[in-house]
């Protein structure tokens, strides 16, 4: 038995278990960061991104008045997440600047937990001065929660928040969950430039 100590509570788990969850985790980092035929093309990601932005805009007037105010709109239209004990989550998105596509990023994570399970969601990042955007390739990636400030938003957020006060940093809205797997987190997610065929 192997003992995890999660704040009050402790956790036994039998060895197996474990092994197969870091077996699990370590199989979808590794597709994850592979760069082979998994990986989207740039069409691909163009058409889904742009696809995705319609339908947020489209049902959320506060996302489009976000998109209208921000200098650049970082598009991750599809983050898989899954694994038992560690999981992963990675995705491909595009960079949106006047409505085109002008650079493609991956969007990589791994937490550790009681967790088990798979899902599916969607995110969008709004950059909403100049220094924020340039911090996205700085140090050859960008950890969310690092850097610039990062707001994460909710549905509702439409309602309580003006486009007068939206100055600087980067303000993210997730949207889309699928799946069986509770919470849905981008904290200390990696975001890395890539280049797609």
């Amino acid at each position: 038995m192997m003992k995890f100590d999660f704040g009050r509570a402790n956790f036994k788990a039998p060895t197996a278990i474990v092994r197969l969850g870091f077996a699990i985790s370590a199989i979808m980092l590794a597709i994850a960061t592979s760069s082979v035929s998994l990986a989207a093309s740039k069409a691909t990601i163009d058409r889904d991104a742009k696809a995705t932005l319609d339908k947020l805009y489209k049902n959320n007037p506060g996302a489009k008045a976000l998109g209208d105010k921000s200098v650049a709109v970082l598009v991750f239209p599809s983050i898989v997440k899954g694994g038992f004990i560690i999981a992963g989550q990675f995705g491909d998105g595009a960079l949106r600047k006047n409505g085109k596509s002008v650079a493609y990023y991956r969007s990589l994570a791994a937490s550790y937990g009681f967790q088990a399970g798979a899902q599916a969601f969607g995110y969008v990042l709004f950059f909403m001065d100049e220094d924020s955007l340039r911090y996205l390739d700085k140090s050859g990636g960008f950890e969310l929660g690092t850097g610039p400030s990062l707001v994460v938003l909710d549905s509702g957020f439409g309602k309580n928040l003006s486009t007068t006060t939206l100055q600087k940093g980067i303000y993210a809205f997730i949207f889309d969950q699928k799946g069986l797997m509770g919470g849905v987190g981008i904290q200390g997610t990696k975001i890395t430039k890539i280049n797609p065929s």
